[in-house]
């Protein structure tokens, strides 16, 4: 029993992060109705910044680990504004009427892009932060084994659950949140009802960047690493759970990448791990299969 609930711990973080990847994904593609595949490499971008940024701010201006951690935060929040800037306006935009296939090479280009320009910056090295925070707090204990979690993990699905829950009092109460509703529904209808469409979708844009470069930062802290190589895997996963789960609830989708998460970890403690990342991709196919039609039936009555 001590193991399993370890391994729901550990769930948990995992979760967490794949929530706020899912919530800033539904946020702009519940506008933009289109396959965005550079989502997971604007997480993986944001990270790598952070600590490229860290290690600089540490070996060539001599600052202290706290203001180096703050420098690296800073510089990952900066990019990620300015990402949200550039897709939106130079790619979404322009892009938004036309096929959906265009969007999604559009944004595979965008993702080999942050890859390379990643993998550039890091001369093809890995960097890795220092342990932090890495104080185990026990939860449950027993003969030889306690279940536990760092203060890093605590902290990190403390602000998760903080900006998931403030986003979606957002979307729910404030005037954002109905023109979001409102221009996701029907842009037409928004649009001859005043709604601003540029404003609101470059609001869910940048809104999605920075969740993803919030998650992308927790990660960076608590693995010390993230390589150019990692928004792909990330990417896939958050864009299959978004699918099952629907565009059009950040918040539902959140949920979802809880329990994507959970499921990814008891995989990993009882079966085969080499064998996790298929199987999960499987099942979220099947889900997406079986959860598709009926929702497409449903539509269709």
């Amino acid at each position: 029993m001590l193991y399993f609930i370890q391994q729901v711990l550990n769930g948990l973080h995992s979760g967490a992060l794949y929530a706020l990847l899912a919530f800033g994904y539904a946020l702009t593609n519940g506008i933009l109705h289109r396959t965005n595949l550079a989502y997971g490499e604007v997480f993986a971008f944001c990270g790598q910044t952070m600590i490229l940024a860290a290690v600089y701010g540490w070996q060539v201006l001599w600052l202290t680990l706290p203001a180096t951690v703050a420098f690296g935060v800073a510089m990952a929040f900066a990019y990620a504004v300015l990402l949200g800037h550039v897709l939106s306006r130079g790619v979404f935009e322009p892009l938004a009427d036309r096929s959906p296939n265009t969007i999604a090479a559009a944004t595979l280009g965008v993702l080999l892009v942050l890859s390379e320009l990643s993998r550039i910056a890091a001369d093809t090295k890995d960097f890795w932060l220092p342990p932090m925070l890495a104080w185990p707090v026990t939860f449950a204990e027993g003969p030889g084994f306690r279940a536990t979690l760092t203060v890093v993990q605590l902290i990190d699905i403390a602000l998760i659950a903080a900006a998931i829950a403030s986003g979606g009092w957002m979307l729910a109460r404030s005037r954002f949140g109905r023109r979001w509703r409102a221009v996701s529904d029907d842009p037409l209808a928004a649009a001859l009802c005043g709604v601003d469409q540029r404003a609101v979708f470059r609001s869910a844009v940048l809104g999605g960047g920075l969740a993803a470069a919030l998650a992308g930062m927790l990660a960076a802290f608590y693995y010390g690493n993230i390589s150019f190589g990692t928004g792909l895997v990330y990417g896939l996963k958050v864009l299959f759970v978004t699918a099952v789960g629907g565009y059009l609830s950040p918040s539902r989708a959140a949920l979802g990448g809880v329990a994507f998460g959970m499921a990814e970890s008891l995989w990993a403690g009882y079966f085969p791990i080499e064998w996790r990342d298929a199987w999960m991709y499987l099942f979220l196919v099947a889900m997406l299969v079986l959860i598709g039609a009926g929702r497409d039936s449903r539509q269709a009555a």
